[in-house]
């Protein structure tokens, strides 16, 4: 099968909202078992805290254990902001947000960090196999598994006894970014009240894989042609699979205010992939292109981020 057009086998919006649902239903039946872990790693390498934090592990939702860390706001109770990596799995501290007075959950699905570092026998290849997973799979793990444990993740959250569950923003830069958009649009009818997303991977892949550039695209792009070679009755099903977290897909439910950063010259998740998301955006919205920049974490983000989450949660 030839695909010239990938989007020709991209799920309509009935599909998406069925798809999250579904998603969403699998969270709130998860029973998982939340605990804090006994030794909190500390770094004493710039490891001074003014706000302090703690490392949850998360068990029971399958396929695998894995970790949040979770800063309460000094309130006493607050709203909540919702963290998720870049694909390099990072896992991320934010007084700064914390001082402003939000509750902050980072959550790292899939146990690719852990508090003491990344877990290498998850990455074989050098690399997370999150996106690679989706494609081979035709949807069935991948994006799935790691979209249900952060649902999961934000579920606890939002029913703390510090947070008011109706307050929620999303956040994250590269893959993170498109997962806060992905979390946003599943909690939209759910306490999401705003979402700000740097750089967002898994953004109109289509336009990705028609330039054919080196960067974050190829680790969909490789999986994709391998199915077109030696599958390919699977090739239009594997297209709808990332279509289904394909953030433009999400546009229609994407409803709350969303901030946008596209770096100019970032090669791997291009600027014109952010355009076209923010183009058909149906809310409130802010669309801002950082002149010389790559694909990396952005200085205005969290500055525009705070401004973006003052204002609307």
């Amino acid at each position: 099968m030839n695909v010239t057009d990938p989007r020709e086998y991209y799920p309509d919006a009935q599909d998406v909202d069925a798809w999250q649902a579904e998603i969403l239903s699998q969270a709130e039946a998860a029973r998982p078992k939340i605990r804090v872990l006994e030794e909190q790693p500390y770094d004493f390498r710039m490891g001074v805290r003014h706000t302090g934090g703690l490392y949850l592990a998360v068990e029971g939702v399958p396929p695998c254990t894995f970790y949040c860390f979770w800063q309460r706001c000094p309130a006493g109770r607050g709203p909540l902001l919702v963290h998720v990596p870049g694909y390099g799995a990072e896992m991320s501290a934010h007084p700064e947000l914390v001082a402003d007075g939000y509750n902050v959950l980072h959550v790292n699905p899939l146990g690719y960090a852990t508090p003491q570092g990344p877990d290498e026998s998850k990455r074989p290849n050098g690399t997370w196999p999150v996106l690679p997973d989706t494609v081979r799979s035709l949807g069935q793990e991948g994006y799935a598994d790691w979209l249900r444990q952060a649902a999961v993740a934000a579920l606890w959250g939002r029913r703390h006894k510090a947070v008011d569950g109706e307050r929620l923003g999303f956040f994250g830069t590269s893959q993170g970014g498109g997962g806060a958009l992905l979390l946003a649009s599943m909690f939209r009818e759910h306490g999401a009240r705003a979402v700000a997303a740097d750089v967002a991977f898994l953004t109109d892949l289509p336009l990705s894989y028609s330039t054919r550039k080196p960067g974050a695209g190829s680790l969909a792009f490789d999986p994709i042609e391998e199915i077109g070679r030696e599958r390919p009755d699977d090739l239009a099903a594997a297209w709808r699979a990332l279509g289904m977290v394909d953030t433009t897909c999400h546009a229609h439910r994407l409803t709350m205010p969303t901030l946008l950063l596209a770096g100019a010259d970032d090669q791997s998740c291009p600027a014109a992939t952010i355009r076209s998301l923010f183009d058909v955006l149906p809310g409130t919205r802010s669309y801002t292109e950082v002149e010389d920049q790559g694909h990396a974490y952005t200085t205005p983000f969290l500055h525009m981020a705070r401004a973006w989450f003052r204002l609307h949660v």
